[in-house]
């Protein structure tokens, strides 16, 4: 395992791709962002894969997929990645935004099947914050997430199994942590370059949620996009100015693109829906997020990890008061903000090509 402070950003898997990406960039540069999940929370709804973002960049010539990163990998993600067309051994790289079970649940299918039929490749670079302690005393730790990720298929005899049936000459014998390369790095209050490769760069800023969250912003010469999570403002309880991330609008001045989970308004404690204040207020609220994209002139504002799933009559324990919503119901408190970009309400597989063709 690596931390940010020795890494040099040697986040490059190899030097074919790092020249890969270097010539994307000199030919017609084009960025992808597709939603590979967009369920919220540990509720399940009308098979919605969890959160989760691949981001890929290159040029018209190989679709935009030199480079391919995961923002979050939630359950379900590598069945719709599969979809795309895209292997867990093509990824470069995968980033979490905090260690929720929705946001981080599909990681162990995803480096699992890389160890079955990529032993041989290079390590997945995985990036995550430092171990955050809590208040209430426990640590929250990507790092022990990851080297603990392939334990239950050690121990049901899996891994064993796996290499005794033919692929003990490929498939490493410790399972998929031997093919993870764990890079963290101490969120704050400013940006910080976190992952670079060619002319693709990743920075990460602090954002409150739960402790170690971090939002991400991804650029490109074909564009922009912040990765915000399920970040809120640092004030949990109102009176608030609004209800997002300030750090995320000062990561997110003049991108392209906002890639960010929501609560829609008609959840609010006051409006009988049942939800505790301290789970509403930690989303950053529909409305707030529309006036925040438009104050840091965003063109495009992606709404994911819909709270509530569209069409659904309960939030999972919580009822949706008035009935199920439409996409029209989340475009409309976005719309009442003033922003005037593009809006697209998230479904799984939605995806924004930049520049459009």
């Amino acid at each position: 395992m690596k931390s940010l402070g020795k890494l040099a950003f040697a986040a490059v898997t190899s030097l074919a791709l790092a020249a890969t990406a270097g010539s994307a960039a000199q030919a017609a540069p084009c960025l992808m962002i597709t939603l590979t999940g967009t369920q919220s929370g540990p509720a399940v709804f009308k098979g919605q894969a969890g959160a989760g973002t691949l981001i890929r960049f290159g040029d018209d010539g190989n679709d935009c997929s030199a480079v391919k990163l995961q923002f979050d990998a939630g359950r379900g993600t590598n069945m719709r990645l599969s979809q795309l067309g895209v292997t867990p051994g093509q990824l470069n790289a995968v980033f979490f935004t905090h260690m929720h079970g929705d946001h981080t649940e599909g990681f162990a299918d995803i480096i699992q099947h890389r160890w079955i039929w990529d032993s041989k490749g290079p390590k997945l670079d995985i990036v995550c914050s430092a171990d955050a302690v809590s208040t209430f005393g426990f640590t929250m730790s990507c790092q022990k997430f990851v080297a603990h990720i392939g334990d239950v298929f050690l121990q049901s005899g899996e891994i064993a199994q796996r290499r005794a049936e033919g692929g003990g000459s490929v498939r490493l014998p410790g399972g998929p942590v031997e093919l993870a390369n764990v890079i963290t790095f101490t969120p704050k209050n400013e940006p910080q370059t976190v992952w670079t490769l060619g002319d693709v760069k990743v920075s990460a800023i602090r954002s409150t949620h739960i402790p170690g969250h971090a939002s991400y912003r991804v650029d490109t010469p074909a564009g922009s996009v912040v990765i915000g999570g399920d970040a809120t403002n640092d004030v949990l309880t109102p009176p608030r100015a609004h209800s997002t991330s300030d750090q995320v609008e000062l990561l997110a001045k003049g991108v392209d693109v906002i890639v960010h989970s929501t609560m829609h308004p008609i959840m609010g404690p006051d409006r009988d829906s049942g939800m505790p204040p301290e789970v509403f207020n930690r989303q950053s609220g529909t409305t707030d997020l529309g006036a925040m994209a438009q104050r840091v002139h965003a063109k495009h504002l992606i709404l994911t990890h819909l709270g509530p799933s569209i069409g659904a009559a309960r939030q999972g324990a919580y009822k949706v008061p008035g009935g199920p919503l439409t996409a029209d119901d989340f475009r409309k408190a976005v719309e009442a903000s003033g922003f005037t970009g593009n809006i697209i309400v998230g479904t799984d597989l939605a995806s924004l090509r930049l520049p459009a063709k």
